[in-house]
């Protein structure tokens, strides 16, 4: 694994940090067991009280130098823990007259806890050093005076700390490997983590760049977390799952729409020859010819209309007229132009709208597209003698609701989320491009409603379309149809 990346940023944020708390935790650890097997020794010297020394010594209490020095032999040889703490006596002229040891201390030795005791007049002192011989020593000076009040000489208590020093030594080491140990495992860890997520987001990242390069059947392998990473995971699969079948949807497309536009050009190119062929000699036949064309001419319009507009509606460029308009006034024009359609092609369609208007705001044009485009699909899917019911009705007075049933081939249950997107195309062997219903869709939203489909196969269609109006110009009109209607009775 490369020292980089993720990787980098995670030893440089959390191991730093990890070394950091592991060696303040040491550091911390090692002061306080420094302070507590000090503070034992010191507690130990602490025990030995002046008290107890005066007690000692006051049996000889005179001042004689030899009733002190017999007291100091006595208080050595009866002290309890002459295996851990050394004892020196020392006389009024500041000499070590007697040691624990069993041996003289001769010549000039640095107490300063004696001096201190003596030059401030204390009853006892304390200090911390090393001797001549290099021993790190703690140290406890008491000084005994005679009930007359007199100087009569000290005790001075010693504590040995190289074994304390020696033993943080080696709860030092011990604390350090504890510590490398702990590390190591912290990094050993963290690198199994790292890879759990560097390895995915690497197989993350090379899919992805294979999708954008085209490649829309490349997959991310299972991943066998279920976390974010394993989301992701499944979210770029599906979203290469989609892409996929947009892109199917999309070829599909552009086959559909160029044989839809074949068509009328063939029918156009073909009469046209002919018509060039004949002259004027037939006239019957030029008429005939000229329909086609006008009417191949008007189809191919169609199609390049509903394309632009499906451009215009993928690039959020679909504007709408706002202006007062009649609703249902703009569905009888739709249903009267597919009257003579319909009774071709020997389908019944039943009309059954309120004798209300339905005002809104909205644009007129693109309302007669959307029930042109549902009534154009019902006409398409219904087979001769198969009929189409075309219903209004107002729930309340803030909206209105058109249904268009039919009872054509119906749509698939699978294929029946996706009618409304943009190239699907659920029955391939009808004409159409696939878009008109997803037009048709964003219209209605673009005015504020929606538009919703249900289907049972073999049984037919529903389309829903539910729009706001605006109740007070209802009643304006319902008023002034009240009053024409009053003027004429009058008349």
């Amino acid at each position: 694994m490369k020292f980089m990346g993720i990787t980098k940023r995670w030893f440089l944020n959390v191991a730093s940090i990890v070394i950091v708390i592991l060696i303040a935790v040491s550091v911390v650890l090692l002061i306080s067991l420094r302070s507590y097997y000090y503070g034992v020794a010191d507690m130990t010297l602490d025990a030995y009280s002046a008290d107890e020394i005066t007690a000692s010594f006051s049996l000889y209490g005179d001042a004689s130098s030899n009733g002190f020095e017999k007291a100091g032999r006595d208080f050595v040889e009866n002290f309890p823990h002459r295996d851990t703490t050394a004892v020196w006596i020392i006389n009024n002229q500041g000499k070590v007259i007697l040691s624990s040891s069993g041996f003289d201390i001769k010549g000039e030795v640095e107490m300063p806890d004696y001096i201190e005791a003596r030059a401030n007049r204390l009853d006892s002192a304390k200090w911390t050093g090393r001797l001549p011989s290099g021993e790190k020593i703690m140290a406890s000076t008491m000084i005994y005076n005679y009930p007359n009040g007199s100087y009569g000489g000290a005790v001075r208590l010693m504590i040995s700390l190289d074994a304390i020093d020696d033993q943080l030594i080696r709860i030092c080491f011990v604390i350090i490997f504890a510590c490398i140990g702990l590390f190591s495992l912290v990094i050993l860890s963290g690198i199994m983590f790292i890879r759990s997520i560097v390895n995915p987001v690497k197989s993350i990242g090379e899919t992805a760049k294979r999708i954008a390069g085209g490649d829309l059947e490349a997959r991310i392998d299972h991943y066998p977390y279920n976390d974010e990473i394993g989301e992701l995971c499944a979210t770029i699969n599906d979203m290469a799952t989609k892409l996929a079948a947009s892109d199917r949807m999309k070829n599909d497309f552009i086959s559909t729409i160029s044989h839809e536009l074949r068509t009328p050009l063939t029918a156009i190119k073909g009469w046209g020859e002919t018509l060039l062929q004949v002259g004027d000699s037939d006239k019957q036949m030029t008429e005939r010819g000229m329909g086609v064309i006008i009417s191949e001419a008007s189809r191919l319009n169609d199609m390049v209309e509903e394309l632009l507009d499906f451009s215009r509606m993928s690039s959020g460029r679909m504007k709408l007229k706002d202006e007062k308009i009649d609703i249902l006034a703009e569905l009888d024009e739709v249903v009267f132009a597919f009257k003579e359609r319909s009774i071709k092609e020997g389908i019944e369609v039943v009309y059954n709208v309120p004798h209300l208007p339905a005002p809104a705001k909205g644009d007129a044009s693109r309302l007669r597209q959307v029930f042109i485009n549902i009534l154009d699909n019902a006409l398409k899917y219904t087979q001769q003698g198969g009929k189409i019911i075309v219903f209004a009705e107002m729930p309340n007075p803030a909206v209105l609701i058109v249904t268009i049933s039919d009872t054509g081939a119906g749509i698939p249950p699978e294929d029946l989320p996706h009618v409304k997107e943009k190239f699907y195309k659920a029955n391939t062997t009808v004409r159409g491009s696939g878009i008109g219903l997803a037009v048709a869709d964003e219209i209605v939203k673009l005015h504020n409603g929606e538009l919703d489909v249900d289907s049972v196969l073999g049984e037919g269609t529903t389309v829903r379309i539910r729009i706001p109006i605006e109740p007070k110009e209802r009643d304006n009109s319902e008023k002034e149809g009240e009053l024409n209607s009053d003027e004429q009775k009058e008349m």
